[in-house]
Formats: C-alpha cells, sequence, structure tokens
C-alpha cells in the first residue's frame, strides 16, 4: 500500500491521479482532465476529524459509551428504518463481517487509510452465508441488501489470499482452492440508492459485486484483478481510481491477465457500469497491454427448458473521459465462456454482442479501433446523472466534521 501512495503522489505531482456461481468469470478537454485528476489524485488522503455528537451510535475510540463492534452498532438502531440512523467508525482496523439489512443507514469512517472493515472469505468456504448456497455473495466482508444506505471515508477489504492460491492453481497443486471468488463490498438484489463517498475497496477476484439496482461512487478507490467491478446493477463511478492488481499465475507473451469489469446487464435496463472522469491505473507487477476494460458475464440461470447462460445479460460498460494507463489493452474488451445448454462451457460470448462504449478516453492505453466502440457527442447527452437515476439524487458531500 505504501509503494501505491507514493506511485500516487507522484503522479499528481506530475499532473495525473494515481486514478457459477459467478464464471471462473482521442484527448479531453486539457482543463477537464486537470481539474478530474487533481479530485481523484487526494481520495484516500483525506484526515477527517469528525463530530461525535451529529451521529447515533460510536463504535470504537475511547468513550465508554462507544460500540466495540459495527455489527453491534448496527444491531442497535432502531426498527423503525424511516429514522436515519447515523454511525461513526473511529479509526482502526475491524475484523468484522457484515449484512446491512436496515433501511436508511449512514456508515462514515474517519478516513480510508484509517477506519478498515476487512474478512478473510473466498467462495469455496461461505456457501453457508447464503440460504441459495451461492459462495461468491456469500464471502462479501459487507454486504448491503436495504435502500438509501450512505458509506463515507473508510476501508472495506477482503483478505483472502488470493496470489497465494493463484500460484497454486498455476502448478496444478491439488490443495489450490477451485472457486477463489472473494467479494469486498456486495450490493445485493433488494439494494438500491446506494453512496458511496470516498471509500477504497481492496480485493482480488470480484472486489465489488453489483446485483442489485442504483448505486454511486464518488472519488472512491476499488482494486483488484479478475473481474473485480461485476454484476448486473446500474452503477456509476465518478472521478474514482480503479487499480488493476498483478497476478500470480504463468501466462504467454502478450496474453491477457485480467478484466476490470463483468457487467450482466439485463438487455431490458438501458445502464449498467458507467465510470465518469475516472482513472484506471495498476500496482506494480501488472505488465503493459495486460489488462482489458471489461468482459460480459450471462451467469448461469435456471430455465423452464434448463440451466445455461442467461441470454438476456447482455452486459452494459461505458468508460467517459477516463485516463487509462499503458496497462490497458489496444483490443480494449474480451470475450467470456458462457455456460450453453449442454451443459459445457463451450458459448464464446464476445464483446460485439454486448453493449460496451468509450467516450474521450484519454493515456497511453486508449485507442481507437473497430475493437473499441465510441458513444457519439449526441449519444453523450444519455449520460447524465438525472437521467442515469431518475427520481434519484445520490447523496455526495464530506463526512460531518468539526469547523
Amino acid at each position: 500500500m505504501r509503494a501505491i501512495r507514493s506511485t500516487f503522489l507522484l503522479l499528481a505531482m506530475l499532473g495525473l491521479s494515481a486514478c457459477d456461481q459467478h464464471s471462473s468469470h482521442s484527448s479531453v478537454d486539457a482543463d477537464t482532465a486537470a481539474n478530474t485528476k487533481s479530485d481523484v489524485a487526494t481520495n484516500t488522503s483525506v484526515h477527517i476529524q469528525t463530530d461525535i455528537t451529529l451521529f447515533d451510535a460510536v463504535v470504537g475510540g475511547d468513550s465508554p459509551s462507544a460500540f466495540k463492534t459495527i455489527k453491534a452498532a448496527l444491531d442497535a438502531a432502531p426498527s423503525d428504518d424511516a429514522t436515519r440512523y447515523r454511525i461513526l467508525i473511529k479509526a482502526g482496523r475491524y475484523n468484522e463481517k457484515l449484512n446491512i439489512g436496515r433501511a436508511n443507514i449512514d456508515i462514515t469512517g474517519e478516513g480510508a487509510e484509517r477506519t478498515v472493515i476487512y474478512f478473510d472469505a473466498h467462495a469455496a468456504n461461505s456457501r453457508a452465508y447464503r440460504t441459495d448456497n451461492w459462495g461468491t455473495p456469500g464471502s462479501a466482508t459487507v454486504a448491503i441488501n436495504s435502500v438509501d444506505v450512505h458509506l463515507a471515508d473508510l476501508t472495506i477489504e477482503n483478505t483472502y489470499d488470493f496470489l497465494s492460491n493463484d500460484a497454486k492453481q498455476a502448478r496444478n497443486d491439488p490443495d489450490a482452492v477451485a472457486d477463489s471468488q472473494a467479494v469486498a463490498l456486495l450490493l445485493d438484489t433488494a439494494s438500491d440508492r446506494v453512496s458511496v463517498n470516498r471509500v477504497t475497496l481492496k480485493g482480488y477476484q470480484d472486489t465489488l459485486f453489483v446485483h442489485g439496482k442504483r448505486a454511486y461512487f464518488y472519488q472512491s478507490t476499488i482494486s483488484g484483478n479478475v473481474d473485480f467491478i461485476f454484476g448486473q446493477g446500474n452503477v456509476v463511478f465518478e472521478k474514482s481510481i480503479i487499480i488493476s492488481r498483478p497476478r500470480n499465475s504463468i501466462f504467454a507473451e502478450g496474453e491477457i491477465h485480467s478484466f476490470i469489469t463483468a457487467p450482466s446487464t439485463n438487455i431490458a435496463r438501458e445502464y449498467g457500469l458507467t465510470f465518469l472522469d475516472c482513472t484506471l491505473t495498476r500496482e506494480q507487477g501488472v505488465p503493459d497491454r495486460s489488462i482489458t476494460l471489461g468482459r460480459p458475464w450471462h451467469p448461469t440461470t435456471n430455465f423452464p427448458d434448463g440451466r445455461y447462460a442467461d441470454p438476456d445479460a447482455i452486459g452494459k460498460a461505458v468508460f467517459i473521459r477516463t485516463y487509462m494507463d499503458s496497462h490497458i489493452n489496444t483490443q480494449g474488451w474480451s470475450s467470456m465462456p458462457g455456460t450453453a445448454r449442454d451443459g459445457t462451457k463451450s458459448r464464446i460470448f464476445t464483446p460485439e454482442e454486448s453493449r460496451f462504449f468509450e467516450y474521450q478516453s484519454s493515456g497511453p492505453g486508449a485507442a481507437i479501433n473497430p475493437q473499441r466502440p465510441q458513444l457519439t457527442d449526441e449519444q453523450l447527452a444519455d449520460y447524465s446523472l438525472e437521467k442515469i437515476f431518475q427520481d434519484w439524487r445520490p447523496q455526495i458531500g464530506r463526512a460531518m466534521v468539526k469547523n
């Protein structure tokens, strides 16, 4: 993490920002780009002095009335969820696995580098956490399955040792775990109107699972490698840093290592994963041209005539005015295998069958070619927050701080 922060600082000085189950799953205006990258570069450097009198519950710290755990503070919330319930999590590391089922919750930390929620779980050992026995969402460190939830100024991390297992898989070690997906944050099917400000999400495969409806991430940082932002939700990422992390496997020269997104947007939904004025960067060890922007995930689903990849999951991902470092491959996007009607993984879903677009990408990873479809100026008008979110205005702003 220290090396990443140093990279961010260097890039900021240069005027840049350091921006189934699941299948084993031209330039921007200079002033606009500079302003965007300046905003993004400060995402995780805020030291927040909060006013505890503005909160209904405090977790950690020296106060004798403070809750010892975040779960205890959540359990103490009034049953009437029409009342907003505000929780402050003091600086510290909290080894907890949380499920937020109450609506109208604010959870605020004292800065993403100071307030950290973490848990070590992966899909293979997490099926018991869910009634549907699905280990991938079951592995989430924090799961939200309600509406009007706001997270700010903290880190959520899945600490499962993906890299060690990746190396075991590469050498066919019998001790390797097959289902190594490990989610940091799950926005489950009943989630809607979730706003996330200046939050860091850390993981490897499947860091953020957007399985619900609308969500908004502002000035946040998300890191991972395989399909680490994925799902069916309508989610906007604005002025955020998306960090690709290395693999510990064996790749042929020129082979793609990982994929940033894996949307499974239903064709009836106009919007999927939308990135506005973000930055795509990488950790040390991620080679040039080794990462694509995403691939189409068609979840294996039960239908009256069998179990196979959902043909209506026509994933949508759009990158608008996004700075892309040189780890992004020129081809832009990748294909993804799905379950055919005969039960094999022989159905290959291609980017051309999907809804993948860019607009004014910049940086060494940007390119315009037939494999990277571009929005027109007229189409861009459809990507305002008002059109994407309709009647919802997401919560944006600083934490409740002392003057």
